[in-house]
């Protein structure tokens, strides 16, 4: 007698998560590499190369973050009003590639460094909220969840690569920024490619569901009660979040490590990220995104209040960055899938551009502010404020969403 095996075959898998899925992570984990190449190279080179203040390094740091967040509403709305999300993805993804070129040109100028810095943040607020919206729009809405951690996953791969190609070029050629930015922008470029060539939307012939995209409808969607708490939770969380450059620089001093690992930090986040994205994703979709949310921001201030352990070592390092990782993973995607939800097709790019700008303004004041603070006062008062900040920003953001749905 035969009988049918439980186990779901990959055709089964193929079908529950899309391709689109599966080739916009590729995408992602290729552009990671590029970015997260910098982004583990910065520290190091600004702060011990350069020698900037904190002050100067939170600016600049504040400019990567989020200075050009409002790119993200302009994103956002023509990926709407055109139905062409993956053209201006695309754009978006080309605009980045095209700052690796350019960054060995500007030397050691820090005016320079923070143009570039701003133009590479713009690629990403154009393309972010297309692609997550091509990614909703082809994925059920049971799955939401599962699909954006997925699609985390395999971009956190990529932010797990990108730090120890830097550390493994850093070993060889010593701390000379070329070669580090010519290899970042191969990666991008690579990127570029396999989404022009391999990326498939969604055809511009099928009309979706929900008002007429403009600027002003993707505004609109603020009218929603559920999408303004929303909103305005995330903006306030970011306010409260440090931001990443900050948390190694923190745990590598509060656990007085050695230097020459602070680079490699990042690669602790990632690979829990890398672990966790995809299985609390889809567990986000059974108990609630919007609980998983809060709940990894609850995590963060495990992270912080590791920070006043003196003297803690690389036992405290490790532990920082498991909860940092886990962090990430219950709150990067979740969020993109708990606005998705509430967002209509005709204004999915939108909705997700206006969420992720409040969120992105948040962190680019809390950058700087942050920089000041660790500036002008003690480590231990300026851990103190942060963990203040988010303890009192999380039971705010509760309180403001006690109403949401049991479902999300």
């Amino acid at each position: 007698m035969y009988v049918a095996s439980s186990r779901p075959s990959k055709t089964d898998f193929r079908k529950r998560l899309p391709g689109t899925v599966f080739a916009l992570g590729t995408v992602s984990l290729l552009t990671d590499v590029s970015a997260e190449m910098i982004t583990a190279f910065l520290p190091v080179y600004l702060l011990f190369t350069l020698h900037l203040g904190y002050a100067q390094f939170g600016l600049l740091d504040g400019i990567y973050t989020g200075a050009t967040a409002l790119l993200r509403l302009v994103g956002g709305s023509v990926s709407d009003k055109f139905r062409r999300p993956k053209a201006v993805a695309a754009a978006g993804y080309g605009l980045s590639a095209l700052t690796k070129v350019f960054f060995p040109l500007v030397g050691a100028s820090p005016f320079g460094i923070g143009a570039l810095m701003a133009a590479d943040r713009a690629g990403k607020g154009i393309r972010t909220a297309p692609r997550d919206a091509m990614i909703s729009l082809a994925t059920p809405e049971d799955r939401l969840g599962a699909a954006f951690g997925v699609h985390r996953s395999m971009d956190t791969f990529g932010a797990l690569l990108g730090p120890l190609i830097t550390f493994l070029l850093l070993t060889q050629i010593g701390m000379v920024p070329g070669p580090i930015f010519a290899v970042s922008a191969a990666f991008a470029v690579i990127g570029l490619i396999v989404l022009i060539s391999f990326v498939r939307e969604k055809p511009a012939g099928e009309k979706p569901k929900g008002p007429r995209p403009s600027f002003r409808a993707g505004l609109n969607l603020l009218t929603d009660k559920h999408f303004r708490r929303t909103t305005i939770s995330a903006g306030m969380l970011g306010l409260a979040t440090v931001s990443d450059a900050f948390v190694y620089v923190l745990v590598q001093k509060a656990t007085n490590i050695s230097l020459g690992y602070l680079p490699l930090l990042p690669l602790g986040t990632a690979v829990v990220f890398l672990a966790a994205a995809a299985p609390l994703g889809k567990l986000s979709d059974k108990v609630g995104r919007w609980r998983m949310f809060l709940a990894g921001h609850g995590l963060l201030l495990g992270v912080y209040a590791l920070l006043f352990i003196p003297e803690g070592g690389m036992g405290v390092a490790i532990a920082a960055l498991l909860l940092h990782g886990l962090f990430y993973a219950a709150t990067d995607g979740v969020l993109s899938a708990k606005v998705s939800e509430s967002a209509p097709e005709s204004l999915r790019a939108s909705g997700l551009s206006v969420v992720q700008t409040g969120q992105a303004l948040g962190r680019l004041v809390s950058s700087v502010a942050f920089g000041l603070l660790l500036q002008f006062s003690s480590f231990g008062t300026s851990i103190t404020v942060a963990l203040a900040a988010l303890t009192v920003t999380l039971v705010l953001a509760y309180g403001i969403n006690r109403e949401q749905p049991a479902s999300v």
